[in-house]
């Protein structure tokens, strides 16, 4: 192991310490002594999920945030509805100190005349306050909470984030993120999905400071103290994790849409030029839902604020969307067209959420691929629809690529399995939730047709808009999804199809099928299996990882002699079709439109690279992109040898397009860094490999997208690789940069590799390091953060790490591109099962490939097994490193014998 990732991982042990007792506190049971005195009374309920006899109808809320003493005080009025006689109330509350409980009757009538008795079980994130008289069913009361605390300088619940102004003046703000389980250190709460209400907000502030909520101020009152208290239209009826609230002094940009919806775009008063873009987007996207959806957007407003202290790259809280800065920010001069991109998909991420989370939301979050594999899919709708130079398509097909590389371990899961506790509930917000949630449905898209899908969609919506829990509850999610198509008519090569059935094979089952194609004269045999890249088909539990799995697969393939795209729904273990005789080649799963992998038996994958040398046209970009993916993934799971896979990328050599040359250099790269640590010096011909693509490229943001994205990524790999003319034109470029002293603008699609190049020695580390304490652009800032991480100085390394957990400097939500090390600080800064975690946890073993690595892995986390122990992550990491090291048992030396063949052929 090397000396970095030695040091990553000592220090991961060295932090145990202390983890392991905050844990446990954590999880005590113990219920708090009742105020009130009542200290006979016994915690009344015992399980995670909260009660059904008690209904929220309306929250009427007050919230005082002190941005000097750094915390809040608040009040709460909850009108329930009781459907079982009862004396206590259930809900939740987190991190809370109650300072007075009380139940009215419907004539605001107090039930007892004594502060009444509230217990607390910490385990569950539970509180229960109990009524001397029994609130009696079918009758409606209202519960008041007073509360308080500390804002959270976590990135969840109601907490502090910070800016720097230009002349280095430190601000403060509040803002909160409750999704999925935090609305409860916020306020007293049912915070569950199911248990929708409507919320009448009030924020008491001091006059230099703005509130945003999801609703628009309906007047502000001045109050004593010189405060302002204001008042906020009642919402629409939503779940409590869609709750948001700012109190800032940010600058705001505004637009109206075509049917007079009010946006508006957020920022730090120094920002606020970098907001332009995002608002023609928002506006030009809202317009898109509306018109796709046939549903108006349901609120009077939409702002989209960008918060500097950030974990996720957006929250889609129901008219107030919030953002990393990252993901809403463009500004001209320093980002690039790939951060325009990103901003674009996130904002039609968010806004699609409007309609698919919050208009329309699962029952329980095992079915939150509802609203993220939704939202996902929508972004590219939406974006290909508005802004077609953009070519998003390309990133559809990346999509479900990462899905594959999850779903083909064991320890992937199903896209609705079970999740109960907060961790659990954190874990779902994966890459099956989000990207396979997505492939599914483009599959189902191109399956029934996209008239058919988007009426279904709609109808969908409109059954379900303000309340999904009781109509999940007797659907489930697939067969809820397809009740919603049920009604539309349509057929699939001749005949009526079973759509709840095909659904619920790929979600009720995890994993991906695998197509195995063979020629038998006039007819096309397949055979589906479940493609798994962590057992080889030779190892004996390869055949009981199989069993109980099938899927029903909407097959498409093209052939030589056609241009049309023919189908067949296969249901069965084997199933076949009638091609003739006078066929030459056959591509199955035509552009990727279905979510399986294909493999070609019998000198199949021999005929598709004799296609792509000759005439590689006759397939489409995507075909291509596809074919050379399978063929990779396929030697990984031990189906194809090395040798293979390469001859069939060697075809790149003659492409133009730059979706399959980068999917093609994508993977050369990834052997590299598997081998590199090796000094094999044959590892230089991937360079000459693609020598001339490289040599093509010019340091400029001229030509189209395609061709500024393709360049940044080919000169970023060149330089990677060590490649010699590409490092003397960054250093000279960087060089250039730095004698100007910062004010001269860089070529945004190769600003990152010039400062990476320029990092890794010691005066270009520190005058980025500078730069980026100075710097008002987020978008340079986040180049310069990966740049900085790049140096092999593991000083430096060190202390980056220090500087994003104290997160003053640098801020903390750019952590899980650095030194990952620290756990204990780690976790309580990001929560377990959070997506923070879970990309340090994977990420840092990701190219771990000896034995040595596996030991270390498992011994480290053996050491915090009390912690990790329901964490999906921790296999998934171990699956990656065991696949790593059996690729290089098996892939090593096929790989250097096909570089010497390389050098042969170059000499």
């Amino acid at each position: 192991m090397d000396l970095v990732k030695l040091f990553v991982i000592s220090v991961l042990h060295v932090c145990l310490v202390g983890c392991q007792s905050t844990q446990s506190s954590q999880q005590a049971s113990r219920p708090h002594p009742p105020s009130g005195g009542s200290s006979n009374l016994s915690f009344p309920w015992s399980r995670l999920r909260l009660p059904r006899y008690i209904i929220p109808i309306h929250y009427h809320l007050l919230l005082h945030p002190n941005l000097t003493s750094l915390s809040f005080t608040g009040s709460v009025q909850i009108q329930i509805d009781v459907q079982n006689n009862t004396n206590w109330v259930v809900l939740h509350s987190k991190g809370l100190q109650i300072s007075k409980a009380t139940i009215l009757d419907q004539n605001f009538e107090h039930l007892s005349d004594q502060v009444l008795p509230v217990l607390h079980n910490p385990s569950h994130e539970q509180v229960g306050i109990f009524s001397p008289r029994v609130l009696s069913s079918g009758q409606k009361y209202f519960l008041y909470i007073e509360f308080g605390a500390e804002l959270s300088e976590k990135f969840f619940g109601f907490y502090k984030s910070t800016y720097k102004t230009s002349t280095g003046e430190t601000r403060v703000l509040a803002s909160t993120h409750f999704e999925p389980t935090s609305a409860r250190l916020a306020f007293p709460c049912f915070d569950e999905p199911s248990f929708k209400a409507n919320f009448s907000v009030r924020i008491r502030r001091s006059p230099e400071f703005i509130s945003l909520s999801n609703m628009p101020i309906v007047k502000t009152l001045e109050i004593s103290g010189g405060l302002l208290e204001d008042r906020f239209v009642p919402s629409v009826k939503m779940s409590t994790y869609l709750v948001a609230f700012v109190i800032c002094d940010f600058k705001s940009v505004t637009a109206t849409t075509s049917s007079g919806i009010q946006v508006s775009i957020y920022a730090a008063p120094e920002k606020w030029q970098q907001t332009h873009y995002a608002l023609k987007v928002a506006v030009k996207m809202l317009d898109f839902f509306e018109e796709y959806f046939n549903i108006r957007y349901p609120l009077p407003k939409q702002d989209l604020i960008a918060i500097p202290d950030f974990q996720a790259g957006a929250m889609e809280n129901w008219g107030l969307t919030t953002y990393r800065e990252t993901s809403l920010l463009f500004d001209p001069l320093t980002s690039s067209v790939s951060d325009k991109l990103w901003v674009t998909m996130v904002i039609g991420h968010e806004l699609a959420h409007q309609w698919f989370g919050n208009l329309v939301t699962m029952e329980w979050w095992n079915d939150i691929w509802l609203n993220e594999g939704f939202a996902r899919y929508m972004e590219y709708i939406a974006v290909e629809a508005t802004y077609p130079e953009l070519k998003v398509e390309e990133y559809l097909l990346h999509t479900c690529f990462a899905a594959v590389g999850l779903d083909s371990l064991n320890s992937s899961r199903p896209i609705s399995s079970t999740a109960e506790n907060p961790t659990q509930i954190k874990e779902m917000f994966d890459t099956v939730s989000y990207d396979k949630g997505a492939c599914v449905l483009h599959m189902l898209r191109y399956f029934l047709t996209d008239t058919v899908f988007q009426s279904g969609i709609v109808r969908y919506l409109r059954k379900y808009n303000y309340d999904l829990w009781s109509i999940a509850l007797n659907y489930g999610s697939g067969r809820l999804i397809v009740y919603c198509f049920s009604s539309l008519s349509y057929l699939f090569v001749g005949e009526h199809l079973n759509l709840t059935a095909m659904m619920s094979t790929w979600t009720l089952q995890k994993g991906i099928p695998l197509i195995t194609v063979t020629r038998k004269g006039s007819k096309l045999m397949f055979r589906q299996d479940r493609f798994l890249r962590t057992v080889l088909p030779t190892d004996p539990l390869w055949y009981s990882l199989q069993q109980g799995f099938l899927w029903h697969i909407p097959l498409t393939y093209k052939t030589d002699v056609s241009n049309a795209v023919h189908r067949h729904l296969m249901t069965k273990k084997t199933d076949s079709v009638h091609i003739g005789d006078d066929i030459s080649w056959v591509k199955v799963n035509t552009d990727m439109t279905g979510y399986y992998v294909v493999h070609y038996e019998d000198g199949g994958w021999d005929e598709i690279t004799k296609v792509l040398r000759e005439n590689h046209t006759a397939l489409s970009y995507k075909d291509r992109t596809h074919l050379i993916h399978n063929a990779v993934q396929l030697v990984t799971a031990g189906h194809l040898p090395l040798n293979k896979a390469l001859d069939l990328i060697g075809y790149l050599q003659m492409e133009t397009h730059t979706v399959p040359l980068l999917q093609g250099l994508g993977y050369l790269e990834a052997f590299y860094s598997m081998i590199e640590r090796r000094n094999d010096h044959n590892l230089m011909h991937i360079l000459g490999f693609f020598r001339g693509i490289i040599d093509q490229q010019t340091w400029s943001d001229s030509g189209s997208v395609l061709e500024r994205r393709f360049r940044s990524e080919v000169l970023s790999l060149a330089c990677h690789l060590n490649d010699q003319p590409c490092l003397e034109q960054a250093k000279q470029s960087f060089k250039n940069w730095l004698q100007s002293n910062g004010t001269l603008n860089l070529p945004t699609d190769v600003a990152e590799t010039v400062f990476s190049v320029g990092a890794q020695d010691e005066h270009g580390w520190n005058s980025l390091f500078y730069t980026y304490t100075t710097s008002l652009s987020e978008a340079q800032k986040h180049k310069i953060m990966s740049a900085l991480a790049s140096t092999k100085d593991t000083n430096k390394l060190h202390r980056l790490l220090e500087l994003g957990l104290e997160g003053k400097v640098i801020k903390s939500q750019e952590m899980s591109a650095l030194v990952l090390k620290n756990w204990n600080r780690l976790v309580q800064k990001f929560q377990l099962g959070s997506s923070c975690i879970r990309n340090i946890l994977i990420g840092t073993t990701g190219h771990f490939t000896t034995p040595e690595e596996l030991t270390d892995v498992n011994l480290f986390f053996e050491s915090i097994k009390e912690q990790i122990s329901e964490l999906r992550a921790v296999q998934i990491a171990l699956d990656n490193v065991q696949k790593n090291i059996r690729w290089m048992q098996r892939n090593l030396e096929p790989l250097q014998n096909w570089l010497n063949e390389q050098m042969k052929t170059a000499q």
